[in-house]
């Protein structure tokens, strides 16, 4: 898998590629200075897994995304920066009984449910993470306390604060800090369960049949077209604010029927999610969140997908000091065979969701989706 900081470098060429494939779907959102006053604002882009989404269902899992931008522009409204918009938007995405994260993942071998989530502060290049947490209805609260507990420094006696933490240890962490259990049982949907109550089947027909490896792997293959949560894998999102802060996050529920204690991609540092303001040698803030299945060598298709957003300040062709801004380049790709995805600055009235699908007759693994847009923020300053 591509290091997620090497996006800074090539989202260019990411769009050249992307007019290569096929016509891309380009957006060009601009807002006048006289929108909206003031010095708060910002931007989301959120994507609800990328997978496969029925036409049944297509409707929940767009609202899913319109209320995970609200929930971030409601933070930026009133004055947060990038990353607590973020983690606001996953809450409500982990909340959605139709995305594999938080509330309805993935069950594992055990028929519990466990989970990935990490976020990452631009601004600080701070990082939080939880990898196979049970028993906490929203994972990314606690990657991101993690990720805030660091930013305050050392602990007693000189120790050095956690900013990764995984099973029993995150769960015990995140009690301690005041974030509410719930316990694993109350997490799983009839959608999850049926999915789980299927697979087991399945492995225990293989199991004696001795073909235990090889049903496995069908488990995972036939996940992309079975309408459950299993076939969405990671949610995510991308966040900038006025100040040109940016920041990502991502949150899983591992793959179906995974062994007890699996840590997956979204967890890991550089790889789930990756975020960093813009410095004196790189103009450009970079936001990315993937989302897919195990990019392994064993794999006959690699399945995934990617929401990137690259922004730096406005270059006016007649600079007023009254006047600050920010430009804003977003794009999603995916090679499965959809994506869902939602966005929204502070200025809009209601989010813009879409759900990106290859084009008939593409074969999903194989194929590569890219779509995205412009959108400039503009407001007068106080």
């Amino acid at each position: 898998m591509i290091g997620l900081s090497s996006y800074a470098g090539v989202m260019e060429n990411l769009t050249n590629s992307a007019e290569e494939q096929r016509p891309s779907s380009l957006v060009i959102h601009v807002l006048s200075p006289s929108q909206k006053s003031g010095s708060v604002g910002g931007f989301v882009l959120v994507h609800a897994g990328a997978g496969y989404h029925s036409e049944s269902k297509a409707k929940e899992y767009k609202y899913a995304c319109k209320r995970a931008c609200q929930r971030a522009v409601d933070q930026l409204k009133a004055g947060a920066l990038a990353v607590e918009a973020v983690a606001a938007a996953l809450v409500e995405l982990e909340d959605s009984p139709f995305t594999n994260a938080g509330m309805g993942s993935n069950l594992n071998l055990s028929g519990e449910i466990e989970c990935d989530a990490s976020i990452m502060d631009g601004r600080s290049l701070q990082f939080g993470a939880v990898g196979a947490i049970s028993g906490i209805r929203n994972p990314v609260l606690v990657a991101n306390r993690l990720l805030t507990e660091a930013q305050k420094g050392k602990l007693s006696a000189g120790r050095i604060p956690p900013c990764f933490l995984v099973g029993r240890g995150a769960h015990e962490w995140a009690v301690g800090h005041g974030i509410a259990p719930c316990p694993s049982e109350n997490m799983a949907t009839k959608f999850s369960l049926s999915a789980y109550k299927r697979n087991k089947r399945k492995m225990e027909l293989a199991e004696k049949t001795g073909q235990g490896s090889k049903q496995a792997k069908k488990i995972r293959q036939s996940s992309v077209t079975e309408n459950g949560p299993g076939s969405l894998d990671t949610v995510g999102a991308v966040v900038v604010d006025l100040e040109g802060n940016v920041a990502a996050g991502v949150s899983s529920g591992g793959l179906a029927m995974k062994h007890p204690g699996r840590v997956g991609q979204a967890a890991n540092y550089g790889c789930g999610c990756w975020a960093e303001n813009s410095c004196n040698l790189n103009p450009f803030s970079t936001a990315v969140s993937t989302s897919g299945s195990p990019f392994l060598a064993s794999e006959e298709r690699v399945l995934g997908g990617v929401i990137v957003l690259r922004c730096c300040r406005c270059v006016e062709a007649e600079p007023t000091p009254n006047i600050q801004g920010i430009l804003v380049e977003f794009l999603w790709s995916h090679t499965t065979e959809s994506m869902c995805v939602g966005y929204m600055s502070a200025q809009d009235s209601k989010a813009k969701t879409h759900i990106s699908r290859l084009p008939p007759g593409t074969v999903p693994g194989q194929s590569l989706a890219i779509e995205g847009g412009v959108c400039r923020l503009m407001a007068a300053a106080e």
